[in-house]
C-alpha cells in the first residue's frame, strides 16, 4: 500500500457562502484497512523498545523499513513555524491523525477525525495526549496551491492541503512545533484489538449505537471485555450522545488506553505469536513522517506505560454556529496556557492548566 498526496473536495459545510468550490481533485483509493487510532504507533514503540527480547530490535528494524512514510512537512514554510525554547530543547512533539474509512459518516477519504498533539518531555518519562476536536473554528493558513486562508474547521486543512497544510494550521492554531507526524485508522483498530486476544472497557453509561459493524449494537454500563467490533464500535459512535464528538473523544482515549494495557501485559510480551500478530496489525495500519526513527524512538520510550501517559482535551467553550456550519469555539485563554506549557516543556503546568 501506498500512501498518495491526493485529496478528496472537503464537505460542503466546509464551504463558505462566500467563497466557490474549487476544482475537485481526483479522490485517493480508500486503503482497505488502515487511518485511525491514535497513538497506537506509541504502543509499539514502548512495547518493543521495553520489552526485553534480544531478537526485538532486528525484528522491529524489519517493520519499521516496512512502515509508509508520508511527506508531512513539505512546503510547510520554516519561517512561519514556531521556534522552540531553550527550556524545551530535547522534548518532543508528535501529531497523530487520522480518519475512519469505514465509518458510515465518513463520505471521502479526505477528513481527519482525530488530531492529537502528543507531547514528550526531554526526559521521557510520561506523554500527555491533547485532543483537539474536529470541529474547532480556528485560522487556516493558505496553502501552497493557494486553498484556504480563511477560518474553517481545523480539519478542513487536511482537505484543503493535506498534512503539510494540517501541520501549519495546528502550529499556528497552538504555538507549538510539530516535530513528527504519524498517521493511523481505526478501521485497522478491529485487527489490532483481536490480535491481542479482545480488551476491557469500562463502559460509564449505557447506550445503543446508531452505526455498527453489522447493525446495531447495546453497551450495557459497567466493566466489560470488547473484541475488535465491539471496540471499534465503541470508540466510534457518537451520534448516541448528547455530546456527540466529545464522548467520541473520551470513548477513543478509553479504548486506546485499553490496547496500551493489554499490550503491556506479560500475555502479549511472552507470547511470540500474539506478540507478532499484534506488531503486523499495527504497522500495516501506521504511516509516519519520512524523518522519524521509530526505532530510536522505541529505545527513548521504553518505560512508558499507560499508567504514565495523561489524556487530555483542549480546553472548549462549548459548540456554535459560524454562518450555516456547527462547530466547536476554542476557550482560547485557557488553550493558550495549555499550549504554552507543552512549549516550555513544563508537565505539572500542561496538566494544571488543562483542567
Amino acid at each position: 500500500m501506498q500512501y498518495r498526496q491526493e485529496y478528496a473536495e472537503p464537505e460542503t459545510q466546509f464551504i463558505a457562502a462566500q467563497q466557490p468550490p474549487e476544482p475537485t481533485k481526483k479522490a485517493r483509493p480508500r486503503r482497505p484497512r488502515w487511518q485511525k487510532v491514535a497513538l497506537i504507533t506509541f504502543v509499539v514503540l514502548a512495547l518493543l523498545g521495553g520489552g526485553g527480547m534480544i531478537a526485538g530490535g532486528l525484528y522491529f528494524r524489519s517493520i519499521n523499513s516496512g512502515i509508509e512514510r508520508v511527506d508531512a512537512f513539505d512546503g510547510v514554510p520554516e519561517a512561519d513555524r514556531p521556534q522552540v525554547g531553550e527550556n524545551a530543547k530535547g522534548a518532543m512533539n508528535i501529531m497523530i491523525l487520522g480518519s475512519d474509512s469505514r465509518d458510515p459518516d465518513s463520505e471521502s477519504g479526505s477528513r481527519t477525525d482525530t488530531i492529537i498533539v502528543a507531547h514528550l518531555p526531554k526526559d521521557r518519562s510520561s506523554a500527555q495526549l491533547i485532543s483537539i476536536p474536529r470541529d474547532t473554528w480556528v485560522s487556516v493558513p493558505k496553502s501552497s496551491s493557494g486553498r484556504g486562508g480563511r477560518d474553517a474547521k481545523i480539519n478542513a486543512s487536511f482537505a484543503w492541503g493535506g498534512v503539510p497544510l494540517l501541520v501549519q494550521t495546528v502550529e499556528k492554531f497552538t504555538g507549538v512545533r510539530i516535530d513528527h507526524v504519524t498517521i493511523v485508522d481505526f478501521s485497522g483498530f478491529k485487527e489490532i484489538v483481536d490480535a491481542l486476544g479482545g480488551i476491557t472497557v469500562d463502559v460509564e453509561k449505557g447506550f445503543t449505537t446508531l452505526y455498527a459493524l453489522n447493525g446495531s449494537r447495546t453497551f450495557n454500563a459497567g466493566r466489560q471485555k470488547m473484541d475488535g467490533a465491539a471496540a471499534l464500535d465503541y470508540a466510534r459512535e457518537r451520534h448516541a450522545f448528547a455530546d456527540g464528538d466529545f464522548a467520541r473523544i473520551k470513548h477513543q482515549q478509553q479504548v486506546i488506553k485499553a490496547i496500551l494495557d493489554k499490550a503491556a501485559s506479560g500475555g502479549t510480551l511472552a507470547n511470540p505469536a500474539k506478540l507478532n500478530s499484534f506488531v503486523k496489525a499495527t504497522a500495516d495500519a501506521v504511516a509516519v513522517d519520512k524523518k522519524l526513527n521509530l526505532l530510536d524512538l522505541a529505545s527513548e520510550m521504553r518505560d512508558l506505560r499507560s499508567g504514565n501517559m495523561t489524556f487530555l482535551t483542549c480546553p472548549v467553550k462549548g459548540t456554535g454556529t459560524m454562518g450555516t456550519e456547527s462547530v466547536v469555539l476554542a476557550d482560547k485563554e485557557k488553550a493558550a496556557k495549555v499550549f504554552d506549557a507543552v512549549r516550555n516543556d513544563n508537565v505539572p503546568g500542561i496538566l494544571s492548566a488543562a483542567k
